[in-house]
């Protein structure tokens, strides 16, 4: 096994807070996105959620059900699941090179070779910073391989590609996996990053910054909703974090490429309508005059966004709902269930989670993740068109198509 960076696993230890979220309770292919769904559920059959807690416990990591539906070793410390996995890769006697990097895949001969493959290796200093090979711009690809000479050649009879995308690219997903792979003939969805924050110039953000709420995204392009997404919203000093606002960056920056108006609305009470919530405040009226605005929406917002959608609105959150007008009403409505946030782009692959985007699924076998392009070649994880909601999705889709490609190769 060639790693690129000198530490195997750090997006292991990065992952779930240093937790390591490693699956989900229920895992379907609705839960990504990226190429065929049916692909993907394909795979997923093949390695299941059940299987993967199994096998972790016969690797004698004890996992925990959260609140959230999410998977958690109970240790609360992600070096218990990479621990655990080094462990087994040296019972079976897989040799590590760590520090390996990868900067040439080619073809030794035809399919009857005893050899194939030939791969061609540098070493990396513990110092070395790790950088983005290749770019991707209007929908046309440039991944370049380094033109330095590998130091060492290897010959294989199978390959496995596991070299993630973009994503934390000083972790060693630099994108040489894609230079590797259009250098052999296949072709790219343009890679973008995926579930990362939301920059934004909203006087919100340094008003509510720090603050967590429930909301419901939704993305319109040219006034057409094209997503939405539910989660926890927090507002930071530069813009929007937290599990809707990842969820919802792959999507806005594909409505990006296309060059369409696009806008990104938020409902503070997720499920709500405008017509329910004035329906709801005429009825409670009657029955309680002296009630405020505030003490209205209280239980159902936090404090300080009572204050500062109230102030948008128009409204003094202090005032009795009696002596809040029609139109005043509408408003307030309007800024909790429609309120527009301005997004203006995101973080990037410093601060993304994964990369959409990738080798196009048409040109791999779902049955065994084998390439159609290079027979003998396997493709797995994030390398491949397929990218997950937050979670612990995407660690699932690594345990299903690390799985099928690593029987197929054998």
């Amino acid at each position: 096994m060639l790693n690129a960076h000198p530490h195997v696993g750090l997006k292991i230890l990065m992952s779930g807070g240093t937790r390591c979220n490693v699956t989900h309770k229920q895992v379907t292919e609705k839960d990504f996105n990226g190429g065929s769904r049916p692909f993907v559920a394909r795979v997923l059959r093949a390695f299941t959620v059940e299987q993967t807690l199994a096998w972790f416990a016969e690797l004698g990591v004890a996992l925990k059900l959260e609140d959230t539906d999410k998977y958690f070793p109970e240790s609360d410390d992600a070096q218990t699941v990479l621990d655990a996995l080094m462990a087994r890769v040296a019972a079976a006697g897989v040799k590590v090179e760590s520090g390996a990097r990868v900067i040439r895949l080619e073809r030794a001969g035809d399919d009857a070779s005893p050899a194939p493959f030939r791969i061609g290796v540098e070493d990396i200093p513990d110092t070395m910073a790790l950088g983005v090979t290749g770019v991707a711009r209007a929908g046309q690809l440039d991944w370049p391989l380094p033109a330095r000479k590998p130091q060492l050649w290897i010959e294989a009879d199978r390959v496995i590609i596991a070299t993630g995308g973009l994503s934390f690219p000083r972790t060693g997903s630099d994108g040489t996996g894609y230079a590797l792979l259009t250098a052999l003939g296949h072709s790219m969805e343009p890679p973008i990053p995926a579930l990362t924050p939301l920059a934004a110039e909203d006087p919100w953000c340094s008003e509510l910054q720090g603050l967590t709420c429930e909301v419901a995204l939704r993305l319109l392009v040219e006034g057409k909703a094209v997503a939405e997404v539910r989660g926890s919203l927090l507002f930071a000093h530069f813009g929007y974090t937290g599990p809707a606002a990842l969820d919802l960056s792959r999507h806005w920056l594909r409505a990006r490429e296309s060059g369409k108006e696009r806008k990104v609305m938020a409902s503070f009470i997720p499920g709500a309508r405008e017509e329910t919530l004035l329906n709801a405040w005429i009825e409670m009226a009657p029955h309680d005059p002296r009630a405020t605005v505030r003490s209205m929406l209280t239980g159902q917002l936090p404090e300080r966004l009572i204050t500062i959608i109230c102030r948008e609105a128009g409204i003094d959150a202090a005032k009795m709902l009696s002596q809040i007008s029609k139109e005043g009403r509408a408003r307030l409505a309007r800024m909790i269930v429609a309120r527009d946030m301005p997004v203006s782009g995101v973080l990037g692959y410093e601060k993304a989670e994964v990369t959409a985007g990738g080798v196009k699924l048409a040109e791999v076998n779902p049955s065994t993740l084998e390439s159609r392009v290079v027979p003998g070649l396997y493709l797995c994880g994030e390398v491949l068109d397929v990218e997950g909601r937050l979670g612990g999705f995407n660690f699932q889709w690594g345990w299903s198509s690390g799985s099928v490609a690593g029987r197929g190769a054998v």
